[in-house]
């Protein structure tokens, strides 16, 4: 008598094709060859951009030409700000949230491409250069009408002295940010980057290996990544960290913090931030940017400190009882909230640094393309006739 193989959900464990971008191990996490503290320690933003979407580490020479080509790209169509201004009841109701914006606007972008319906590889690379300048200069303006106020330099989508971290940060809040604020985001979009064939990126590919365009597939990986289970996630673990604080007052009491978590495990509460498909050992980029947000809340303030102890201590129950790490998303959301950005942005700047990875998977892709057709195993009554 045969047993039945139990199949793989979610295609856990099944290697879904080749890619020469990114690879993710339990022990590293490498984009095209680099390792990702590497990467953190010693790059910048542009230059890790650059590696994704032309595939090597570039000259100072290559670097300066793409970074003028960044900026040179940062301005967004005027009706396209108009219309930003007009999503704000929207977003302000609650039918919509700051993904659900940049995902239109981004389609609304490919409209307004001259590339937009070539899937050649010089096209796909030019679009990808546009998309990575013009993404923070929409979550800007965006934020900026939420807050009540115009954007800042629309006409150059910012401050051309800037860098790109550091103009994603004066678009949202119109303000030139310090040197401390700019290194963290640069090293934050750094380890967002990629990924390898997460669920936004495999979409991307899954849309590319159609022959659709560029700008069609990323609208595609924004509404994947828009998901608590994928991207949302950053968002969602500031959420219950804010419910933590509020349910046990400011002073992080430890039987307090014991409590609150015992009661999650009975309930089975689902803990953003914890886990990860791949790293059952740990994030390789959790530790990166816990460090550098327990650094910025230092220098902020003894709230902010407080909020990295509770933190740790929820981290610290989660490994000794369930034996279960944070992921990236834990100390990002810590480290936003001390930044002062708008938890609904969060996921928005994972889009602003992803979209470099996303654009190299489909010009990979197209460039390699073959149609993306799995089978499914069917599990549903067996054949019957209509008519009975």
């Amino acid at each position: 008598m045969s047993t039945a193989t139990a199949k793989p959900t979610g295609l856990e464990g099944v290697t879904a094709g080749d890619t020469s971008i990114c690879q993710v191990e339990q022990t590293s996490l490498i984009y095209r060859g680099y390792e990702i503290a590497d990467l953190a320690a010693n790059a910048t933003f542009e230059e890790v951009a650059y590696l994704l979407i032309m595939g090597d580490k570039p000259t100072a020479s290559q670097l300066a030409e793409f970074k003028a080509e960044l900026i040179a790209e940062r301005a967004i169509p005027a009706d396209i700000t108009a219309w930003l201004k007009t999503a704000v009841p929207s977003l302000k109701a609650g039918t919509a949230v700051p993904m659900d914006v940049l995902r239109t606007a981004v389609s609304m972008l490919g409209h307004v491409d001259a590339d937009c319906q070539s899937v050649e590889s010089a096209a796909n690379i030019a679009k990808a250069k546009r998309l990575t300048a013009k993404i923070p200069t929409v979550i800007g303006q965006m934020q900026r009408f939420l807050d009540g106020n115009e954007p800042v330099d629309a006409k150059t989508g910012g401050d051309v002295s800037l860098s790109h971290a550091a103009n994603l940060l004066y678009q949202m809040t119109g303000a030139k940010p310090s040197a401390e604020a700019e290194k963290v985001m640069d090293v934050s979009l750094i380890l967002y980057a990629e990924h390898d064939f997460n669920a936004s990126t495999f979409a991307s590919r899954v849309i590319a290996g159609t022959l659709s365009d560029l700008h069609g597939a990323v609208t595609g990986a924004i509404a994947a990544l828009k998901g608590p289970l994928h991207g949302g996630a950053n968002e969602a673990a500031m959420d219950m960290l804010s419910e933590m604080r509020s349910d046990i007052g400011p002073d992080n009491d430890d039987a307090k913090i014991e409590a609150w978590m015992q009661d999650a495990f009975a309930t089975k509460r689902k803990l953003m931030g914890f886990g990860h498909r791949v790293y059952k050992n740990g994030d390789h980029r959790a530790g990166i940017l816990h460090g550098l947000g327990r650094k910025a809340a230092e220098a902020k303030g003894t709230e902010f400190v407080k909020l990295f102890e509770l933190g740790e201590k929820v981290q610290s129950i989660m490994l000794e009882q369930k034996n279960i790490h944070p992921n990236v998303d834990f100390p990002c959301g810590m480290t936003y909230f001390t930044m002062g950005i708008p938890v609904p942005q969060y996921t928005p700047i994972f889009v602003a640094s992803r979209i470099t990875g996303w654009a190299a998977h489909i010009i990979e892709q197209h460039a390699n393309n073959r149609l993306i057709r799995p089978r499914a195993s069917y599990s549903g009554p067996a054949l019957r006739n209509w008519n009975d």
